[in-house]
This record gives structure tokens, C-alpha cells and sequence, in this order.
């Protein structure tokens, strides 16, 4: 799984290198929520209700299994980035693919969606190794674009919605699987080994615990994890407060295009948001992003009022804070380790955060059976202040 490191990249190579890792982390990504946009035909093929909470569950957990296993086993460390990346878009892909040619079960779906989400394991945190590798300064601005292009393919499923394609099931598999397989060969054969990485080839499972005594890295993880405690159920619930805020006056298919652009435009502001710590530095974009984003579930939970007067722009300034701490987050993980532990630390700390989405998910649920959309979803401030207290209180200096 040998790759030939590549020599110092002239700025210009460095852009080139950066657009098609984008490019490449959006084509990989885009198949983590195909299911959901396909889960409406399924559900009448399979006689089946209440499909997208399964298979949407069924690929958190199958990615914190596979950040588990990539992080336990330093993969990304101890063999070529690139070429992790490529096999697992490949396999990702054709996990995929088998979908069309077995019979059509509730069983198959949920391995599947499982199994792509242990592959994506190998292709999101690893794209934002790779970026590392090829970055000296300046890497929170190139993962503000890498996961500004993951947000932008959470929010696509809801453009497909609000624009009524009738598109059938099979492409709605088919093309994000073979976006999946470009995307790993244009990594795997375009984009060499990083001239700043530093290959770890020894297996050294003393290497976790070293690395969770680790004061910056504990600083950076708690406010990421205070950060993934909202985003992706602030997500989850984003049609319903939609439908609450705006008094249920919104179309099927208005809501679902407003859904994409509220969530979508945390891709820009990740984007911008790392151009913007190359001046301010990394941990104050982040901390700014998560104290804006707890504020506004702080006003959404006293005073609700508020957000019923505005609900769109409310819910636009939501979104525009809600993302862009998440690279920087990240950047913070990468620059607190050495070289050459960055892809187990990335890798790890995803898996984590992306644990404590379930548990947020499960929890907001729970609080919905007795509180009133603006409550429960408003609560969800706790993450951040949480996210807040641990990043000040373990981040040294």
C-alpha cells in the first residue's frame, strides 16, 4: 500500500492538490445520505414505514465502528493516505452497487447503509490526513473547504425533495456509488503522498491512551464533541422547527428547499470561516462559531418569540454558525499531535463526536414526548456550553 511521497508542492500545485481532494471528499461523501433521498420509494417497494431513521442510524454506527477499527489500527498512519482513501471510496461503492442485484430486503439495506458507513471511515477523516500532509500553515483554511463540501452533500438530499424529481431508487444508488469510485481514483492515482507526512509503520496500541493524555488534544476533542452534540440533531429536527417556527404555511416541497439551503449554507461559512483563521487563528473561529450557534439555541428556548417573527432569517444565522467550527475543531486535533499520529487522532476524535450525534438524537427525541419544539431543540445550547467549558479548561495556556 506503498505511495511515493511527493516533493514540496508549489502554491499553485497546492491549490490543485486542495480542489481535487474537495472535489474527491464531496464524490465520497455524497453517499452517506443517498439512502435518505431513495427511502421514500423503499418504503412503498418493502411495505415498510419509518425507513429514513433506520438507515440513517444504520450509517452513524456503521461509521463510528469503521473510525474505531481505522483509528485502532492507525491505517491512515502506518500506509499511504491516498491509497486508503482509494479502496475504501471503492469499497463504499460497491457495497452500494450489491444493492441492485440481491432481492430487495429491509436486511440488505441496513448492512449496506452499515457497511458504507465503516468506508466512509476511510474517507472523511482521512481526506482531512491527507490535506494535513500536504499543509505547513494555513490548515484550518483547507479543511473548512473539505468539510464545507460534506455539508453541502448533507443538505443535497432535501434540493432532490424540493425539486420533485422523480428520479428512481436505483440511481439514486447507482450514482452516488460510481461519484464514490471516481472520487477514490481521482485521490489514489492524482494525488501522491504529502511531502509533511510522517509514516508510522509500527502498530502501537499504547498509542490511544497516550494520545487521551494529550492536554491540547483534549481541548480541541471537548469542544468538538460540544459542537457535534448540536449539529447533527439540530439537523435531524430542522423540518419540524421549520414547520413549528413558520406555523406549518410552507409546502412540501418549500420546506424541503429551505431545509437545503439552511443546512447547506454551512458549506460556505466552513469555507469562509477558514479563510477568515488565517488571520484570527483556528481556535477563535471555532470558539465564535459555537458560542453564536449555542446563543441561538439559547434564544430559541427563552424567547421563542423571536424566531416566530423572523423564522427564516433566524434559522439562516442558525445555520451560517452551526458549521464552520467543525474544521477548525479538527485542525486544532491535527496540530496537536505529532506527524505522523495525526490520521489515528482525526480519525478517533471523529468517531467519538459522531457517537455522541446518536446519543443527542435519542435524547432530543425523548425530550419532544413532553416539551415544545422550541424547548427541546433549544436545549441543544447545552453542547456548546458544554463544547466551551472543556476547551478552555484543557487547552493549555
Amino acid at each position: 500500500m506503498g505511495n511515493r511521497p511527493s516533493p514540496s508542492p508549489s502554491p499553485s500545485r497546492n491549490l490543485g492538490i486542495l480542489t481535487v481532494l474537495v472535489l474527491a471528499q464531496f464524490m465520497g461523501t455524497s453517499l452517506w445520505f443517498a439512502g435518505n433521498a431513495a427511502a421514500p420509494e423503499l418504503e412503498g417497494l418493502l411495505g415498510q414505514s419509518g425507513l429514513v431513521p433506520m438507515i440513517t442510524s444504520a450509517v452513524q454506527l456503521g461509521f463510528i465502528v469503521g473510525t474505531f477499527f481505522y483509528a485502532v489500527f492507525q491505517v491512515s498512519d502506518r500506509y499511504s493516505p491516498s491509497r486508503v482513501f482509494l479502496w475504501s471510496s471503492l469499497a463504499a461503492g460497491a457495497v452500494n452497487v450489491t444493492l441492485l442485484f440481491v432481492p430487495l430486503q429491509l436486511e440488505w439495506i441496513l448492512g449496506s447503509r452499515f457497511l458504507t458507513g465503516f468506508f466512509l471511515g476511510g474517507i472523511y477523516p482521512v481526506g482531512m490526513k491527507i490535506a494535513a500532509d500536504y499543509t505547513k500553515g494555513g490548515l484550518g483554511v483547507a479543511l473548512g473547504f473539505l468539510v464545507g463540501a460534506l455539508v453541502v452533500g448533507t443538505a443535497f438530499p432535501f434540493l432532490i425533495q424540493g425539486l420533485e424529481l422523480d428520479v428512481s431508487y436505483r440511481v439514486l444508488i447507482l450514482v452516488p456509488a460510481g461519484l464514490a469510485c471516481l472520487g477514490g481514483l481521482l485521490v489514489g492515482i492524482g494525488i501522491p503522498d504529502g511531502p509533511y507526512r510522517k509514516p508510522n509503520p509500527a502498530l502501537n496500541f499504547s498509542l490511544i491512551p497516550q494520545l487521551a493524555r494529550n492536554k491540547a488534544l483534549q481541548g480541541a476533542a471537548g469542544g468538538y464533541f460540544g459542537h457535534m452534540w448540536e449539529l447533527y440533531t439540530f439537523w435531524a429536527f430542522l423540518p419540524l422547527l421549520l414547520s413549528f417556527l413558520t406555523q406549518n404555511t410552507l409546502s412540501p416541497a418549500t420546506q424541503s428547499l429551505w431545509t437545503f439551503v439552511l443546512i447547506g449554507i454551512g458549506g460556505i461559512s466552513c469555507s469562509v470561516g477558514g479563510l477568515v483563521s488565517q488571520k484570527l487563528g483556528s481556535g477563535t473561529v471555532a470558539m465564535a462559531s459555537l458560542i453564536g450557534s449555542g446563543t441561538c439555541g439559547l434564544i430559541l428556548w427563552v424567547f421563542p418569540e423571536f424566531a416566530f417573527w423572523a423564522p427564516i432569517p433566524f434559522l439562516f444565522v442558525w445555520g451560517l454558525l452551526l458549521s464552520p467550527d467543525s474544521p477548525q475543531f479538527s485542525t486544532l486535533v491535527a496540530q496537536s499531535v505529532a506527524p505522523e499520529h495525526r490520521g489515528t487522532a482525526l480519525t478517533l476524535v471523529n468517531g467519538l463526536g459522531f457517537g455522541l450525534t446518536i446519543v443527542s438524537i435519542q435524547v432530543t427525541q425523548f425530550a419532544a414526548g413532553f416539551l415544545s419544539p422550541n424547548q427541546f431543540i433549544g436545549l441543544l445550547c447545552i453542547g456548546p456550553v458544554v463544547g466551551v467549558f472543556l476547551f478552555f479548561s484543557s487547552t493549555p495556556g
